[in-house]
């Protein structure tokens, strides 16, 4: 039996590609809800749900790119409808993703900055390179770039690369991360995690991993130029995370990196 995918922020640009997606991937579009607020129409042929409850009872999986205020009122749906949950959604705070931990004692769910096969590499290399590279040497900067109508910053994939070097380093991110510099800052900590967000024209994710040494620097980055690698890694995700035990997964585990 196909597996029964319902999409969360189906009258998004994502969620027209996450539609798509399903096809592709032989898996049955159970319907979708559009974003919180949004006036959009969605995709031809796809029945719109009128609650994230409504969706989750039509679905085995839903996928999730809606925005950071439902977050937590789609955690505790979806915790309650005991389907699982592949969440895309950047910019959730703290008590956010404190949520998304509690639904996963109850369901299984991925919850990735980027579900692209790529960045996830990336990811990867940043946590063994920061491993090797020590912090009173080599000093982290993360920029980032991204089309004028992203509402958040930085990024969640910057973020997840934050996260990255600081696991590496055997760190948390929250003690080292430093954003947004301006005026009289003073002299550059020692060990910091520094974060630079540019906005303009239709940039679909650009993002660079700068390990800067007296003697050397090595840049990391990876360029998006299709939506479509997102939407692809996302649905890959639902196919693999239907049936799991409940828990929180990431992309790493779809991609049997973890």
């Amino acid at each position: 039996m196909a597996v029964r995918i319902g999409i969360a922020g189906v009258t998004g640009r994502m969620g027209h590609l996450l539609v798509e997606e399903v096809g592709a991937a032989g898996a049955q579009l159970a319907g979708g809800l559009g974003r919180p607020g949004s006036a959009k129409a969605g995709p031809a042929n796809v029945a719109l749900l009128p609650d994230i409850g409504a969706l989750a009872a039509a679905s085995d999986v839903v996928v999730d790119f809606t925005n950071a205020a439902a977050a937590r009122p789609h955690a505790e749906a979806l915790s309650a409808s005991g389907k699982a949950w592949v969440l895309g959604t950047s910019g959730l705070t703290e008590s956010d993703e404190t949520a998304v931990e509690a639904a996963a004692r109850n369901i299984p769910v991925v919850y990735a900055s980027n579900f692209s096969a790529g960045v996830n590499l990336v990811l990867a290399l940043a946590e063994r390179m920061a491993a090797a590279l020590p912090p009173d040497a080599y000093d982290a900067e993360i920029l980032e770039m991204h089309h004028r109508q992203k509402v958040d910053a930085p990024s969640g994939t910057a973020i997840g690369m934050g996260r990255a070097v600081a696991k590496g380093r055997g760190m948390v991110l929250s003690d080292l991360m430093e954003s947004g510099r301006h005026g009289h800052t003073g002299a550059r900590k020692t060990g910091a995690i520094g974060f630079a967000a540019l906005r303009g024209g239709q940039v679909v994710g650009e993002h660079t991993l700068i390990f800067a040494a007296a003697t050397e620097h090595i840049a990391l980055t990876h360029r998006a130029f299709d939506r479509r690698a997102f939407a692809t890694g996302a649905i890959r995700a639902a196919m693999w995370v239907s049936g799991r035990p409940p828990g929180l997964y990431s992309m790493m585990d779809v991609l049997g990196m973890a």
